[in-house]
């Protein structure tokens, strides 16, 4: 048996050992341990020199040198391991980054999501009853496809549609389940319902060429919608014609769907096929007519601005009143806008009057008269009218050109009521001096004329509730519009204070004489200290290239100029800002000098003394909007240096002044429903 022995070793000293300079090292011993019988086993001395040629001599070195060897790979192992986790941190770091990336895009998306969630829950809850609206709209359009497809007759669709509508306020809960039922499901649960309760409200037909979301160019858009809305939450039920667009915005749109059968309609000598599409936009029950031979009409990249405007927009009008004889509908109102659909006049009393809208009255709204669409006489025979029996002087004749047809004027001439859009002018400023060459036909008829402001949606502009507000606010409580400022002098790097006057200016264009109004009153308000914003997008080169020399001009901390519309800046802007400059009070379509009332900012007109024009008319104050008559006795006599004296020099008189304001309702549910309100009233009693 091999045994292991150890020679005694001696103990090391504790202290450390002194090396003398002369003195020799001891040689090392090594431990050798030897599997050979004959040696005896333990410690041995060192090989001397002459014993390395012997054979455990050559194993040795051969065992020195596999351990030289390792040695020096041991390095070189321990740094490729090093280069391999620097490797594996650095993929591990940029995993981690894109993990990172991918949860923000989450969160953001989870984010949008609610705050769609919680717009759409705001517009149903100031809508009020929306819910209840959506399912009757929802119900009419189907009774239109059962229409359409041949398996009720217009007869019994006038039953079906009177019952849906006289049952909104009661039974909506026992018809929601309809929606989701087959045709033939539908159809008979629909004839168990009987019509017991008496009808209320108005049925509004709006066969319009804008309706915002989803299809907007000026200020007939917001209109459509905003009244639209504000009718039906009074009881009324309303329905909007529009054409299909090939731009048109339709993720707005709810329950969009295709009518399975196509309807034809007339145009130049023949009848040609449509599709029809059918949806809800707030509430509203909404058609689109797609026209299939003349499908180029509408497939265009632009609403408005083609030759062939008038073809297009008489083709749209004719097919909308052929789709309502069709589908047997036969609304209290049938509701034309502008010129593009003021055709409609004319067909309705000398084509269509006599089948089954006997009942029916026609009202048109101007949003103004500045466009009107003169064409030749002839065109008129495309949609069925006959051209010797309109042109004459007292129907489509032009005023001036005597030669051609005026559409508007049709409108005008052939509608039981005319709704012109001012929120300032009054009747009889408009004949005088705003009806662009109509004004002997206005002169006319201007018993049916009446004058509405318009309106803003609540739902969107209210401080209350205002999701891009920093903290919310109310006449009753103004200490959130503070921190709104301080917020917006934040954002744009202004020196921060709420005590600071804040002038604001939202704009969309501007004209070279305009620019140099809004230069004099940047520096007017610079001089007393004021803080001001001008926030817009230029529309063409050269004026883009004046704000910035302007802005160069300037180089003034307390000036800012932002070049580009951004929505959330422009609620911050009029929330925050103390005056809001404003190109007119008259303003249809940004509906500026509104916004700012109802978030407790003064509206001050850019050309004090242009509209001052409109202020000293002989007209009385009772034949003004309310509006008017409520901004001719406030901000309409104040300049802006006369706002930021009154801030500085009298704050309580201008915070009574503020506070008033917002506490005046100016929406779409105010005056300008109640003026149409009683226009559809008087209509149907003709």
């Amino acid at each position: 048996m091999e045994i292991l022995m150890a020679a005694s070793v001696p103990k090391p000293s504790l202290l450390p050992q002194i090396s003398h300079r002369n003195q020799k090292c001891p040689r090392p011993l090594l431990l050798n341990c030897s599997r050979n019988t004959g040696e005896s086993n333990g410690l041995s001395r060192a090989p001397l020199p002459r014993e390395l040629g012997s054979p455990n001599s050559e194993v040795h070195q051969k065992n020195l040198k596999y351990i030289d060897a390792v040695k020096k790979e041991k390095p070189n192992d321990i740094w490729q391991l090093f280069k391999e986790a620097q490797q594996n941190i650095m993929y591990l770091n940029k995993q981690r980054l894109l993990a990172m990336e991918e949860l923000d895009r989450v969160k953001n998306e989870r984010n949008s999501l609610l705050d769609r969630v919680e717009q759409l829950e705001m517009k149903q809850n100031t809508n009020g009853g929306t819910g209840k609206l959506t399912i009757s709209s929802e119900l009419l359009l189907r009774i239109d496809s059962l229409v359409l497809n041949g398996v009720i007759g217009s007869t019994e669709a006038s039953d079906l549609r009177r019952l849906v509508m006289d049952s909104r306020d009661g039974s909506a809960d026992d018809l929601n389940d309809l929606i989701y039922k087959s045709d033939a499901e539908f159809l008979a649960k629909l004839r168990q319902f009987s019509n017991k309760s008496k009808k209320n409200g108005f049925h509004i037909i709006h066969i319009s060429t804008e309706m915002s979301p989803v299809v907007s160019v000026g200020s007939l858009a917001s209109y459509v919608t905003g009244l639209s809305c504000a009718l039906q939450r009074k009881g009324n039920l309303v329905e909007v014609i529009l054409p299909k667009y090939a731009l048109l915005n339709l993720s707005e749109v709810q329950g969009l769907r295709e009518v399975e059968s196509q309807f034809y309609s007339f145009f130049d000598g023949q009848l040609h096929g449509n599709r029809i599409w059918t949806g809800t936009v707030y509430g509203i029950g909404v058609t689109f007519i797609e026209p299939v031979y003349y499908s180029s009409f509408f497939s265009q990249e632009k609403v408005y601005g083609y030759s062939n405007d008038f073809e297009r927009f008489m083709y749209f009008s004719r097919a909308a009143l052929d789709y309502l004889v069709k589908t047997g509908k036969q609304p209290d109102v049938l509701h034309i806008h502008n010129w593009h659909t003021s055709i409609v006049g004319p067909l309705f009393w000398d084509v269509f009057v006599n089948q089954g809208f006997e009942g029916t009255r026609i009202l048109l709204t101007c949003q103004g008269f500045d466009s009107q669409c003169l064409e030749q006489p002839e065109k008129l025979a495309l949609c069925g009218l006959d051209p010797s029996r309109l042109f004459q002087p007292d129907r489509l004749q032009d005023n001036n050109k005597s030669h051609l047809v005026n559409i508007l004027k049709a409108g005008v001439v052939y509608s039981n009521k005319v709704i012109i859009m001012s929120s300032l002018q009054t009747k009889g400023q408009i004949i005088s001096a705003l009806g662009h060459g109509l004004e002997p036909t206005l002169t006319i008829h201007k018993e049916k004329l009446v004058i509405s402001p318009c309106g803003i949606d609540k739902s969107t502009w209210d401080p209350s509730s205002d999701k891009f507000l920093p903290q919310s606010y109310s006449a009753d409580d103004m200490k959130g519009k503070s921190l709104c400022k301080v917020a917006l002098q934040h954002r744009l790097d202004l020196p921060e204070g709420a005590v600071k006057i804040l002038v604001g200016c939202i704009y969309s264009s501007i004209l070279d004489g305009e620019l140099e109004k809004l230069k004099t009153l940047v520096w007017m308000a610079s001089r007393r200290g004021a803080q001001f914003i001008l926030i817009g997008s230029s529309q063409t080169p050269g004026m883009k290239k004046a704000f910035e020399l302007f802005q160069e001009e300037v180089k003034d901390e307390n000036v800012k100029f932002i070049d580009a519309y951004d929505e959330e800046l422009s609620h911050l802007i009029i929330a925050g800002s103390d005056i809001l400059l404003c190109p007119s009070f008259d303003d249809p379509l940004h509906q500026v000098p509104l916004k700012a009332i109802k978030y407790g900012t003064a509206p001050v007109a850019v050309d004090f003394a242009d509209d001052s024009r409109f202020r000293h008319s002989g007209d009385n104050n009772a034949a003004r909007t309310k509006f008017s008559q409520y901004i001719n006795s406030t901000f309409a006599n104040m300049s802006l240096v006369q706002a930021i004296d009154e801030i500085k020099n009298n704050p309580s008189q201008w915070n009574k002044r503020i506070k008033d304001a917002m506490e005046k309702d100016f929406s779409w549910d105010s005056e300008c429903a109640d003026v149409h309100v009683s226009a559809y009233a008087s209509v149907k009693c003709l």
